[in-house]
């Protein structure tokens, strides 16, 4: 790579306020899983880098799951009588349940509080809602706003459709001198927030704007898709290509003022792994490492065990971790510059490390499993990402159970369905999830019910 630190420090700036300048450019639009909001998205971003737009039509078999309608919307409220709008979709995006149906009538307040979701625990903040595979709709307030609405009717509208169209989504690609490919995945779904995840997409638009006139041995391969639903789509659909992904992050949450946090790829000891580590210490400043856990953003679908790549995620204050997640709080004066600048950063010197390493043999391989009970041992009959659990009926075996047992079953089908491979036992994934054995023996009775896993 013809390029050093020296450089990266002198253009840092200019590009610290180009990555802000863009997210500025980007907050406004209302995206999702598909619609123009996305492509809108991808249209920016292509005066930077010379994005491919892709299409994948509705009804597209992806492993478990079926690319949904697309949904667009133009505009949305919740009105008194005297057409004064209480709930505004023009003010924010996120007051419509991303997905919402079309509808237009007079409502009860009664009525209308079942469609309105609010969070105590957060009451200036509007929360971010999505029913992407349920047809229905909702709106999202304020919990200091709903309090205060008191009329008995409201004009309800929400001006969209839900029709065969497409998901669309991005990719950059830059050929090294090596068919071996470093893999940079962001997704774009989410409407008006900025650390989750305008961050990533500013970041990695910045990462490929910088890197694409510079002479490279590995090539890059960068995903602009929506998160989940997108990955899965890709990996379907571009199998031919996961043998050249030697390294991959996803790229999320880099614009707090946090430090960095490190999620390990399910391998645990891979070259990435390493590397970042490596280039965390070296920036002398706080960070955690933590293991692998089989939720959170994409790198849960790259890292499946029909895959196994070795991808993990650099980000700063964790999803879920920061007050203003999911939320209307998650906005341009939350996010902060130099984070951004920082965050951009830590991702080049970690590519230019890899640089220097390529042609040289890693060989990793998982911890080491020791059990003798084979009975425990299960495999997933579609190894490749996850299934959609929806299909199932497996959330109404949960009815009845404290939120905490709830959580806890929750968490075991992602362990077991993660870690079912032929190599781990329940003991295993017990001691690795630090669930107790009972909750995850049953849950693995659930899903051998369910036929998501065999025993082996």
């Amino acid at each position: 790579m013809t390029a050093d630190i020296s450089n990266l420090q002198k253009s840092s700036e200019e590009i610290k306020e180009e990555m802000f300048s863009l997210m500025q450019e980007l907050f406004p639009i209302c995206r999702s899983i598909t619609g123009n909001g996305v492509r809108k998205t991808l249209e920016i971003i292509k005066k930077d880098i010379s994005l491919l737009k892709f299409e994948i039509p509705t009804g597209t078999e992806v492993f478990d799951w079926t690319i949904p309608k697309e949904w667009n919307i133009v505009d949305a409220y919740v009105s008194d009588l005297t057409g004064k709008r209480i709930i505004d979709f023009q003010k924010s995006n996120l007051h419509v349940v991303s997905y919402s149906i079309p509808i237009k009538k007079q409502i009860s307040l009664n009525e209308l509080k079942k469609h309105i979701f609010s969070n105590p625990e957060k009451p200036d903040y509007i929360p971010y809602v999505t029913s992407y595979y349920n047809e229905t709709w909702g709106f999202c307030l304020e919990h200091n706003e709903l309090i205060k609405m008191k009329d008995e009717k409201y004009n309800v509208c929400i001006e969209s459709k839900l029709e065969n169209g497409s998901l669309t989504y991005g990719e950059f690609f830059i050929k090294g001198e090596s068919e071996d490919e470093i893999l940079i995945s962001t997704y774009t779904c989410h409407p008006s927030m900025c650390n989750d995840n305008l961050s990533g997409v500013v970041v990695a638009t910045a990462l490929a704007k910088y890197l694409k006139n510079l002479k490279l041995k590995y090539s890059i391969r960068f995903l602009f898709i929506p998160e989940t639903i997108g990955a899965i789509s890709w990996l379907s659909l571009n199998q031919n290509k996961i043998k050249n992904v030697k390294h991959g992050l996803v790229l999320t949450c880099l614009g707090d003022s946090g430090h960095f946090i490190y999620k390990k790829s399910r391998i645990g000891n891979a070259e990435i792994d390493e590397t970042v580590e490596k280039i965390l210490k070296k920036l002398k400043k706080k960070f955690e490492i933590v293991e692998f856990f089989p939720w959170g953003s994409d790198e849960r679908q790259f890292c499946s065990p029909g895959f196994n790549l070795p991808v993990g995620s650099l980000m700063r204050s964790m999803y879920d971790k920061f007050p203003e997640y999911h939320t209307s709080g998650d906005n341009l004066d939350f996010v902060n510059k130099n984070a951004l600048k920082e965050s951009f950063e830590a991702y080049f010197l970690i590519i230019l490390e890899l640089e220097k390493k390529i042609g040289i043999k890693n060989i990793h391989s998982s911890e080491e499993v020791i059990t003798s009970d084979k009975e425990s041992y299960f495999l997933r009959m579609n190894p490749k990402c996850e299934p959609r659990l929806g299909k199932y009926d497996i959330y109404e075996n949960f009815g009845g159970q404290y939120e905490k047992r709830k959580k806890e079953l929750k968490n075991a089908i992602f362990w077991i369905l993660n870690y079912s491979d032929g190599f781990h036992s329940l003991e295993d994934i017990a001691r690795k999830s630090k669930l107790d054995l009972d909750i995850i023996n049953k849950t693995a009775s659930l899903l051998e019910s369910k036929k998501l896993i065999l025993r082996n």
